[in-house]
């Protein structure tokens, strides 16, 4: 194991010497990120290749839908089974295991010669990233202990999860356009394959090998119950989250989303009968049951499913409001990407008796962000540098908001829950990007039908929206915050555990 080294100095006599963490440990997290930034990519890069798959493969549109949410549904079901996984088998292993079938899965959809097979590939990757991304969180909890340095790891984190979603769009649009050999869509998943086979490398030398499960953290077997129940009920919310609207939510769809809530309130129920008998739930009824946790994801899921919202509408209204090219949408989230990495060297530098105050500070940031947008639209604009400029404070807010969000989630519970927290956090993003694409596109999409100046109509009419719901995450992450703070919450969740 890399070799933690504790700073002397004067500074020690009065204040708790700081931990540096070696360079084969940075290392590690360096792997963990960059799975996690070619999870994100792939959520997003067949966005800008639909189109063309429509066209060379001979995709109906059902099909093409399918290629696009098929990775994300596999993604959120099997989120949190995979977080357990690696609890239960190691975080190295199942690391692998995941990388291995996302490398795999991307090698058959670069290679699919028949849209059905380009669909099976495409949900068989988000099983692969699955595995893969739960297990990154987790390694941060476990291998980055210190606050300063906990903060700077997870700066990096959210800017993997920012950034791999906005250079998704990007490079789809650059591959695509650059049309290879003539092999059109097909670079934006190849790319995976060497990638990932280097990751794989890199993940065997630098990933440091899994203890056997001889404690008590690590013994038992997979909740089969608990991940089917858990598996349907995020089923039931999710696909009609990303298929209804281009359905035109039919009545399957409200069906589903009506019997998602009873299934999650079963699968919750479940979880505490079983751990009450001593057994090992998917998630410690003691994580959702502290107040910092509940009100902190509240706040988390608000301001993702504005950013993910915002990711759909703006290359909407500049591509088909405004007639950009895919280039250009892809450029346009570039300051607020920059801006958002800023969060990252910045939150660890904050003072300690400050950084409560942070989630709180970056909240109303993002929603500053979000009204300057608005009153610039207001104002008759349509796009251009100054847009581009007005992102970058909404990306500051959000870089700082989430990365101090994390940094109180993974402090307020125990670190042998580290796997139960990193999936019910990835899953709580995954289904809030997904609602906040379908609701508040869906909102966009209804209001921008006729020409440019509908359009900027509809975004000033939805960056408005986007303004209240950061607001309302301000005042969630100053009861988390606030919670936390006191402790009470947190001992009191804990002294009730039976596991």
């Amino acid at each position: 194991m890399p070799k933690i080294i504790l700073q002397g100095g004067r500074a020690a006599a009065t204040r708790r010497p700081e931990v540096r963490v070696s360079a084969g440990r940075w290392a590690l997290l360096g792997v963990l990120l960059c799975g996690q930034f070619m999870a994100n990519v792939d959520v997003a890069i067949v966005n800008t290749a639909a189109p063309s798959i429509h066209e060379r493969l001979g995709a109906s549109d059902a099909q093409v839908a399918l290629v696009v949410s098929g990775y994300v549904i596999a993604f959120a079901v099997l989120l949190i089974p995979g977080a357990r996984l690696g609890a239960l088998h190691g975080q190295r292993r199942i690391f692998l295991w995941g990388l291995g079938l996302f490398t795999a899965a991307s090698l058959a959809c670069g290679v699919a010669t028949a849209p059905t097979a380009l669909v099976v590939a495409r949900v068989v990757q988000g099983a692969g990233a699955a595995l893969m991304v739960p297990q990154v969180l987790s390694g941060i909890q476990t291998h980055f202990t210190g606050p300063r340095q906990r903060a700077r790891a997870l700066g990096y984190y959210a800017l993997a999860l920012s950034g791999g979603a906005v250079a998704g769009q990007l490079l789809g649009g650059v591959l695509i356009s650059a049309d290879l050999w003539g092999s059109g869509w097909r670079p934006i998943f190849l790319i995976n394959v060497p990638l990932g086979l280097l990751l794989v490398l890199a993940a065997l030398r630098w990933m440091p090998r899994d203890a056997r499960a001889a404690d008590e953290h690590r013994q038992g077997e997979l909740d089969l119950r608990g991940a089917a129940l858990l598996s349907a009920g995020v089923l039931l919310v999710i696909v009609p989250l990303v298929l209804g609207g281009d359905s035109g939510w039919p009545w399957w769809a409200w069906s589903c989303l009506g019997a998602g809530g009873p299934v999650l309130a079963g699968f919750a129920r479940h979880q505490r009968q079983l751990a009450e008998r001593g057994g090992r739930p998917l998630v410690a009824p003691a994580v959702l049951a502290t107040r910092a946790v509940r009100w902190g994801l509240v706040a988390f899921g608000l301001t993702v499913s504005t950013y993910f919202a915002l990711l759909f509408v703006l290359a909407l209204y500049l591509q088909q409001g405004l007639g950009k090219s895919p280039e250009y949408s892809g450029m346009a989230m570039l300051t607020w990407v920059a801006a958002f990495g800023l969060a990252g060297p910045v939150l660890p530098r904050v003072p300690e008796h400050l950084r409560r105050a942070v989630p709180v500070v970056g909240c109303l940031l993002l929603a500053a962000g979000y009204a300057g947008v608005w009153a610039y639209l207001a104002t008759g604009q349509r796009a251009g540098p100054l847009l581009f400029a007005l992102l970058a404070p909404g990306g500051l807010g959000l870089g700082l908001g989430n990365n101090a969000l994390i940094a109180h989630l993974t402090s307020a519970v125990p670190a042998r829950h580290a796997a139960d927290l990193s999936g019910v956090i990835s899953t709580v993003g995954q289904l809030s990007g997904a609602l906040g694409v379908a609701a508040l596109g869906s909102w966009y999409l209804a209001l921008a039908t006729g020409g440019p100046a509908a359009a900027v109509h509809a975004l000033g009419w939805l960056v408005a929206g986007f303004t209240a719901l950061a607001l309302c995450a301000t005042v969630a992450a100053s009861r988390a915050t606030a919670t936390a703070a006191d402790g009470n919450d947190v001992r009191t969740a804990t002294m009730g555990e039976t596991t």
